[in-house]
C-alpha cells in the first residue's frame, strides 16, 4: 500500500513537473512569438475599421499575409488581456515593426499621420488646389469662409488671413480642422507683430499689417532684404507716395495673368494696382510668412524709396529718383 501511495505521488510530481516544463515552453514560445518580425519588405497601411474584434482583427493580419499562425496571438491575448484593447484607424505597417511593436500602435491609436504643406506667398485658389490633391483629406465645401465665420469673422475675405506651414492631420480628418489650426495660428501671430510693432508706423490696424506683409513676401527674393522692402514701402505711405508694386497688379488681374504685365495692365485701374490706388490694395495678396510680418512691423531703418530687381533674386535700392533710373536702365533696360 504505501508502494503504491508513493507510486502515485511519483507520478503526480511527474506530470506536474512536465506541465510546468510545457507551460514554460509555451509561454517562451508566445512571447518569442511577438518579437517576429511582420512579413513585409516594404510599408504598407493596414485599416482597422471600426468595431473590429480582436478575432476579425487577428483574421485581417493573416488575409494580409502580415502574420502567421495567428491561433499564436489568440493564446498570447489569453496572457496579456490588455492586448484585445485595440483601436480603429489606418496604421503604417512597417519592415521593422514585430507583432509586439505593431500591436502597440493599434492599442495606443498612432495612426498614420500625412501632412501637407501651405507655401508662404501663395494665395487661397493655389492652396485650394494643393488642398484637393491630398490623400485621405475629407474636403468641406467653401472651406476657407466656414473657418472665418466659425471664428467670427464674416467678412468674406480669407486672403492672407492663415499661416502658412506644414499640417498634419489623420486618415479622414477635414480640411475645415487643419485649416482652423492655420487660422488660429495666423492671428496668434499676427496679434502679437502688431501689439510688438514699431512706434509711428503709417498703418492703421493689424490687418493693414497683414497686407503689407502679403506684398512684402511676393517683393522677397531674398531674405536679408525684407525688412529694406518693408522700409521702401513704409517711406512711400508716409510720403503720400504710390507703393507701385507689381505683384499687386497681378494679383489683381486675376486669370488673364499670363506671366507679363504690359503698360496697358499697370494703366487699367482696379482695387489692387497700386500704380493707381492711393495706398494700399483692400485686401492681401498672399499668405505671408513670419518673416515678412516681422520686417512689416519692424521695418529697416534707411530712407529708400526705390528699389529694381538685379534678376538675381536680389535688388538695388535707391534713395532718388534719378538713382533708380540709373539702376533700372543697368538692370533692366540695357538687359
Amino acid at each position: 500500500m504505501k508502494k503504491a501511495i508513493i507510486g502515485l505521488l511519483a507520478t503526480f510530481f511527474t506530470l506536474l513537473t512536465l506541465g510546468a516544463i510545457g507551460a514554460y515552453w509555451g509561454y517562451n514560445t508566445l512571447q518569442a512569438y511577438g518579437e517576429e518580425p511582420i512579413n513585409i519588405t516594404a510599408s504598407q497601411e493596414l485599416n482597422i475599421k471600426r468595431g473590429t474584434s480582436f478575432n476579425q482583427f487577428i483574421a485581417t493580419l493573416e488575409s494580409e499575409q502580415l502574420i502567421d499562425e495567428g491561433w499564436k496571438l489568440k493564446w498570447l491575448v489569453r496572457l496579456k488581456p490588455e492586448l484585445a484593447n485595440i483601436r480603429s484607424g489606418l496604421y503604417d505597417v512597417t519592415p521593422n515593426d514585430t507583432l509586439n511593436s505593431l500591436l502597440d500602435k493599434v492599442i495606443s491609436g498612432k495612426e498614420k499621420s500625412f501632412g501637407v504643406t501651405l507655401l508662404e506667398g501663395q494665395t487661397i485658389k493655389e492652396w485650394r488646389q494643393e488642398l484637393a490633391q491630398q490623400q485621405r483629406l475629407t474636403q468641406e465645401e467653401d472651406v476657407f469662409n466656414q473657418v472665418l465665420l466659425a471664428n467670427g469673422d464674416e467678412s468674406g475675405l480669407p486672403e492672407g488671413k492663415f499661416f502658412p506651414d506644414t499640417y498634419h492631420y489623420r486618415a479622414g480628418s477635414s480640411d475645415k480642422a487643419l485649416l482652423n489650426e492655420s487660422y488660429l495660428k495666423m492671428q496668434l501671430e499676427l496679434d502679437k507683430a502688431w501689439q510688438g510693432r514699431q512706434k509711428d508706423l503709417p498703418l492703421k490696424s493689424a490687418y493693414e499689417l497683414l497686407i503689407l506683409a502679403s506684398i512684402i513676401e511676393k517683393e522677397t527674393g531674398k531674405a536679408s532684404e525684407r525688412p529694406w522692402i518693408a522700409a521702401v514701402f513704409v517711406n512711400r505711405l508716409r510720403k503720400g507716395m504710390r507703393l507701385q508694386t507689381d505683384p499687386t497688379v497681378i494679383y489683381g488681374m486675376g486669370d488673364r495673368y499670363k506671366g507679363n504685365i504690359t503698360r496697358k495692365d499697370l494703366r487699367e485701374t482696379t482695387a489692387f494696382n497700386t500704380y493707381r490706388i492711393n495706398g494700399m490694395p483692400p485686401t492681401p495678396i498672399a499668405a505671408p510668412s513670419l518673416a515678412a510680418i516681422q520686417a512689416a512691423a519692424h521695418p529697416a531703418d534707411v530712407n529708400y524709396i526705390y528699389f529694381v530687381s538685379r534678376n538675381d533674386g536680389s535688388h538695388v535700392f535707391s534713395r532718388t529718383l534719378n538713382e533708380h533710373n540709373r539702376a533700372v536702365n543697368k538692370y533692366q533696360r540695357n538687359r
